[in-house]
Formats: C-alpha cells, sequence, structure tokens
C-alpha cells in the first residue's frame, strides 16, 4: 500500500514537472521570439530615422542653387515630416500599421527619387562635393533599410510560426501573443525604378 501511495505520488509530481516545463518553456519561447522582433524593428526605425536625419542636410545643400525648383523641394519636406510622424508601438505590430508606416516612407522615397530625377539637370550640383557625399550617404541608408526589413521580417516570420503551432498556439492566446505583421513589397516593386545619382 505504501510502496503504492509513493509510485503514485512520484508519477503526479512527474505529470506537474512535465506541464510546468510545457507551459514555462513555450511562454519563455514566445517571450525571446517577441524581444527578437522588437529589436529588429527598433532597428528598420533606426535606419528610416538615420534617412531622416540627412534629409535636411540634403534639402539645404539643393536650396543653395537659387533656380532650384522649390516645389520639388517642398515636397520632400512634406514627405519627411509625414513619415517621421507615423510612429508604431512594437507592442502593436500588426499588418495594418505596418502597412500605415509603410506607405509613410514610401511617400518619401517617391519624393526623394522626384527630387534626384530633377537634380540631373543641375550639372553644377551633380558636381557639389557635398551633395555627393549625402547622394551616397542616402544610398547606403537605402541599403542598410533594405537589410533590416529582410530581417525584420525574418524574425517575424519565426515568432509568427513558432506561436502558430501546437501546443503554443493555445498558450498564445492565453498569454496574449498576437501574430505580427510583415514589410511588403511595395506596389509596382516587381518594376526596377530608375534612378541615378551619376
Amino acid at each position: 500500500m505504501k510502496r503504492g501511495l509513493l509510485i503514485t505520488i512520484g508519477i503526479i509530481v512527474l505529470v506537474a514537472i512535465i506541464i510546468y516545463r510545457v507551459f514555462a518553456g513555450s511562454y519563455n519561447n514566445m517571450v525571446t521570439k517577441e524581444e527578437q522582433v522588437t529589436s529588429a524593428w527598433s532597428q528598420v526605425e533606426n535606419v528610416y530615422q538615420r534617412r531622416a536625419d540627412l534629409i535636411p542636410n540634403l534639402v539645404n545643400t539643393v536650396k543653395g542653387y537659387a533656380d532650384f525648383e522649390q516645389e520639388t523641394l517642398q515636397g520632400v519636406i512634406e514627405a519627411r515630416s509625414k513619415a517621421t510622424g507615423v510612429n508604431i508601438n512594437a507592442d502593436d505590430l500588426s499588418p495594418e500599421k505596418i502597412q500605415q508606416f509603410q506607405q509613410a516612407q514610401q511617400g518619401l522615397s517617391s519624393a526623394l527619387s522626384r527630387l534626384m530625377v530633377v537634380v540631373e539637370r543641375y550639372p553644377d550640383l551633380k558636381a557639389n562635393q557635398n551633395f555627393s557625399k549625402l547622394q551616397d550617404q542616402l544610398e547606403g541608408t537605402e541599403n542598410r533599410i533594405a537589410v533590416e526589413r529582410r530581417r525584420f521580417n525574418e524574425v517575424t516570420r519565426d515568432y509568427n510560426t513558432y506561436i502558430r503551432k501546437f501546443p503554443q498556439t493555445m498558450l498564445a492566446g492565453i498569454y496574449g501573443f498576437e501574430k505580427k505583421g510583415y514589410f511588403e513589397a511595395d506596389q509596382g516593386a516587381e518594376n526596377a525604378p530608375e534612378v541615378s545619382f551619376d
């Protein structure tokens, strides 16, 4: 009788440990993966902020050319204002919020592309050393943006996949872990833009 009671208690303790490890392990993994998404999002915001910080210098350099088209410059300034005005909390990275952020950033990218096209008509400006350095920095920043967006999508995919697998899918609902959104290709992205910094 005593031996049977010890076996029963041992089985109950073993089952309790297994259940605890499943719940605690899954929860801890979800926290880790969500923090990776948050960190990747911070890097995305960081490189977009770097681009936004370069724009005033670019605009000021271009303003030095009195006959430069003010409408184009104003478009860049307004697009920068809109892009920096859209902030998303890392806790709410829903597909709709990411799309809103992406649209604001795309508006700034379009305004910068128009600026670079207009610059082609100003050989003195293109030869300006400050302008050339700013163009190089801007091009490097655009590459960083692409890298960080890809990295964000990778860690988000890992997180989303994890919380949708069994048994995590049940636990994610209990713990409040929700699917995060991705960066998606912009409309018309299948057609390569023709932007020249020459």
